[in-house]
């Protein structure tokens, strides 16, 4: 008996429909970020503060990190094809691509323009600038507040969350170097804040990256162990063995698994097979988050016809 019989799956619509449900506050968010992005460039402009321009470069990233959520949301929502039979799920992959190239280059820029400014520094009206950056955290805090319920549920949301956070840290930053030059008038600080923002900006960029590489080559997710989910298939009662065993991830928050599973002479009908596959799959949902799951069923001796077999 072999036959390949797919686990219906909730999880997907789960993560899809949390997020879906915070769409309108991700556009708030989007708006608010937007707005005051361009209220900092103009700024940056007005008061000669690198550190403005280097926290809106900032806040564009945010902007971008929330807009891949709502792409997420968007494309998720749309259905599968006989050409896309994964659907549109990896566009966002794509996009978080461009948005990494986009953090370096802004990185880059804030660097090459610190240095500039290190050499000959400019005056800095250090007063509108105090007062710019701190609306900007304020604007930073009321985008938290809005997606803080929705990043408890959702990893796309989650991910826009922490962009945020990262940017409520850089416009402290704009606000500590606003009021050293203010008291102190070292236009230097403004340099140094920069800097600062600039060095916040890389890290993630790696990350991102990183992530993107991982789901391109289809990696075995970081939260699942893949010995141990052997271990646990091979306890379900039924179960003789498991080979090809492949657990990679689609998009953000989507893991999917699929395996070989042989079985013991005892399971002889359908009935006995759905019964192996319901316990694989509340073992797989409960302590391994994975729900889109295949698993093809065969009776002993089944893996020497076949021509390959990955252990």
């Amino acid at each position: 008996m072999t036959e390949s019989l797919p686990v219906p799956s909730t999880h997907g619509s789960h993560h899809h429909s949390a997020a879906g449900a915070s769409r309108g506050r991700l556009l708030i968010v989007l708006a608010l970020v937007v707005g005051y992005l361009l209220v900092e460039v103009i700024g940056s402009l007005l008061t000669n503060s690198l550190a403005l321009l280097a926290d809106a470069g900032h806040m564009l990233t945010d902007a971008v990190g929330v807009a891949l959520a709502l792409l997420a949301i968007h494309f998720a929502a749309r259905p599968a094809t006989a050409t896309k039979s994964y659907g549109y799920y990896r566009l966002e992959i794509l996009a978080a691509v461009g948005n990494a190239v986009l953090l370096f280059g802004v990185a880059a820029y804030i660097g090459y323009e610190a240095y500039q400014r290190f050499r000959e520094p400019p005056d800095v009206h250090s007063l509108p600038m105090l007062a710019i950056a701190a609306v900007g955290l304020v604007v930073n805090l009321i985008a938290l507040r809005l997606l803080a319920s929705g990043a408890q549920t959702s990893l796309n949301l989650r991910g826009a969350y922490l962009e945020v956070l990262g940017d409520a840290l850089g416009s402290i930053a704009v606000v500590v170097s606003a009021a050293v030059i203010l008291t102190t008038g070292w236009d230097g600080a403004d340099s140094v804040a920069s800097l600062v923002i600039a060095a916040m900006i890389v890290p993630r960029a790696l990350s991102l990256l990183r992530e993107v590489g991982e789901v391109l080559l289809e990696s075995t997710p970081r939260h699942v162990d893949l010995a141990e989910l052997r271990t646990h298939i091979l306890e379900v009662d039924g179960v003789r063995e498991v080979h090809d065993l492949h657990v990679w991830t689609i998009t953000s928050g989507m893991p999917v698994m699929s395996a070989h599973i042989v079985v013991d002479d005892s399971v002889t009908g359908m009935d006995e097979a759905h019964g192996v596959l319901d316990t694989l799959r509340g073992c797989l949902s409960e302590h391994f988050d994975v729900e889109h799951s295949t698993f093809q069923i065969e009776p002993a001796g089944h893996a020497e016809s076949e021509g390959h077999v990955h252990h």
